[in-house]
């Protein structure tokens, strides 16, 4: 590694202790990188042209537009109703209310393709349900934060597009179809900690809803799910592609906000488009500055040197995996799901590919494994959402978080293992060979 390549890293990891916001890390550490080995002017110009050569892509329009579908889901009133459709499904279960928060936040956030928005529409409603029907404050904190991750992988997915993006050959659709398994297996493997956790600790089951009651929630709720099998069937049929798909959602959306529902009142529009504005405008210039930096890295030769480091101490695919997700749960304790993408794919997807292993496999391995970050110390975002929710100290979440943990690690190990469960419906599909 060249002296400029080590500066770099140091100045990068110097701003990330200094409490720099992230974008402003990667940008400044880029440009003073650059500076090492070539001019000011040369360096300033080089930059600017990577970072905008980085948002000019086709496919990133559907960022913003699916940050505006998931504002206009979460302002219209559908959190609500998926609650009461999954407590019409699971609602009588051991630990139903625990069932009915993992299952609304799976929708919730495939819906809206955040997990933070999952943890403050669900948690919102479904914490103090929880604790006013027995269950543990600090327990109905932890399983809506560890919940609401799963909308991560269940497309359509924000930062699965970012991974797109990043790795510059693996398709949209087919990390979309990828995301289905892992994220309803993360899921079912929450739903059990949710329903062993409420028998051990003898919290109530609720009563059973009468079949009169249940049909119109079921039918209330089937307008919000219509959204998922529209932006995937059509993507799916060959009717639109993942881009035009977002701007389908983001129409869909407000017909039902603000045409069926009722929720959302036209003049509150403006100030949504704002908040998708300041929220699109965050995650694009995270995009922007690594874009740069992912060019300074490969222009050291840093991908190439960490993987002569990593094939160097084995060739077998299996523990080189382990040592990246090791690594990869390590970055994701300091640092957001985005950058951590934009950043680190260019670093180990090559190493994966000459071990023969997918992009697409890695990517949903990735985007799991950065997915527990989010739900630990010291800078998960939605772990601190959740514990704000939950009026709880982050200490006081972690005792009855730590099974949980256990259960999204154990989902990792098995897609890592078995990249069928990435592959499976892709290929059927057909959308890989």
């Amino acid at each position: 590694m060249e002296f400029s390549g080590l500066i770099l890293i140091l100045s990068f990891l110097l701003l990330l202790l200094m409490r720099v916001p992230v974008a402003i890390c990667i940008g400044a550490a880029t440009f003073v990188a650059m500076l090492a080995s070539i001019e000011f002017t040369a360096a300033a110009t080089t930059v600017a042209q990577r970072m905008a050569g980085g948002l000019d892509s086709f496919a990133l329009l559907a960022v913003p537009l699916f940050i505006m579908s998931g504002i206009l889901m979460g302002q219209g009133g559908i959190a609500r109703r998926l609650i009461e459709f999954a407590k019409v499904l699971v609602g009588t279960l051991p630990g139903g209310l625990g069932l009915v928060n993992v299952i609304s936040c799976t929708l919730f956030g495939s819906i809206s393709g955040s997990a933070v928005a999952a943890t403050s529409a669900i948690g919102g409603f479904m914490i103090p349900a929880m604790e006013k029907d027995g269950y543990n404050r600090n327990f109905n904190a932890a399983l809506t934060i560890t919940s609401s991750t799963t909308g991560l992988l269940i497309p359509p997915s924000n930062v699965l597009i970012i991974y797109s993006l990043a790795s510059g050959s693996v398709s949209i659709a087919a990390l979309f179809i990828a995301g289905y398994v892992p994220g309803i297996l993360l899921a079912l493997s929450l739903m059990a900690i949710a329903m062993v956790y409420s028998a051990r600790a003898g919290f109530p089951r609720s009563g059973r809803i009468p079949l009169r009651q249940a049909m119109p929630k079921l039918l209330d709720a089937i307008p919000s799910l219509l959204l998922v099998v529209i932006v995937i069937g059509g993507i799916i049929g060959g009717v639109f592609t993942a881009t035009e798909a977002s701007a389908i959602a983001v129409l869909y959306s407000l017909i039902l906000a603000v045409g069926v529902y009722r929720e959302v009142k036209p003049k509150e529009l403006p100030a949504l488009m704002i908040k998708t504005a300041e929220t699109s405008a965050v995650v694009l210039l995270l995009i922007a500055t690594s874009t740069a930096m992912s060019w300074m890295l490969a222009y050291e030769n840093i991908p190439q040197s960490v993987s002569e480091l990593l094939i160097g101490l084995s060739d077998n695919p299996l523990l080189i995996l382990l040592l990246i997700n090791i690594v990869l749960l390590l970055v994701g304790t300091f640092m957001d799901m985005t950058p951590a993408i934009l950043i680190f794919t260019p670093i180990f997807l090559p190493i994966a590919e000459s071990l023969g292993i997918s992009p697409l496999h890695f990517g949903i391995m990735m985007v799991l494994n950065l997915s527990v970050g989010l739900c630990t110390p010291p800078v998960g975002s939605v772990l601190f959402v959740g514990c704000s929710i939950a009026k709880t100290r982050m200490e006081s979440v972690l005792k009855p978080l730590l099974p949980m943990y256990a259960a999204m690690l154990l989902t990792l190990v098995l897609i890592t293992l078995f990249p069928a469960l990435s592959e499976w419906l892709p290929r059927v599909s057909g959308l890989i060979d």
